[in-house]
């Protein structure tokens, strides 16, 4: 669980940083509120800092999950905390790419031309890093003379 959420909050962190910041392609209210100067821009600004702002939250909230749970002491801890955070992050791109994105028009990926692959492509990531992270987070190393094992993410 520890490692769900903070891929959500880190996941949000990249998406803000990269999206919005350095590439500039979207804010978080662009799609309602266009970029542009005045009013619009100081509403894209607030909505962005809330947006960081739960993404702080979520990871603090992940960091008191891992130090109560101190998953890397037990055996495949680490995968098991990666998977997790890979998971979680994919959790994010698919539930901000099919609500923000799709249902509530709040921004696209990248508008313009082609913006409909842009957001598919988004979809595409967040599933392929929530399966890869679930099996990350299932399966772990064979010790020497056993066969390799499965267990769920969360708590033993």
């Amino acid at each position: 669980m520890a490692g769900l959420v903070l891929g959500i909050g880190v996941g949000g962190f990249i998406d803000g940083i990269v999206g919005h910041q350095l590439l500039e392609w979207h804010h978080l209210l662009s799609g309602w509120y266009p970029q542009v100067h005045g009013q619009d821009a100081r509403i894209n600004m607030v909505g962005d800092g809330l947006f960081h702002l739960a993404c702080l939250v979520a990871v603090l909230v992940g960091i008191g999950l891992l130090a109560a749970a101190s998953p890397a002491t037990r055996p495949g801890g680490a995968r098991r905390l990666a998977g997790g955070m890979l998971a979680g992050w994919g959790c994010f791109n698919l539930v901000e790419g099919v609500v923000n994105h799709q249902l509530l028009g709040l921004h696209h990926v990248r508008p313009g031309p082609d913006e409909l692959a842009y957001d598919l492509g988004f979809l595409v990531l967040g599933a392929v890093l929530l399966g890869v992270g679930m099996w990350l987070g299932r399966t772990r190393s064979a010790a020497p003379g056993r066969s390799p094992t499965t267990e769920p993410i969360g708590p033993s």
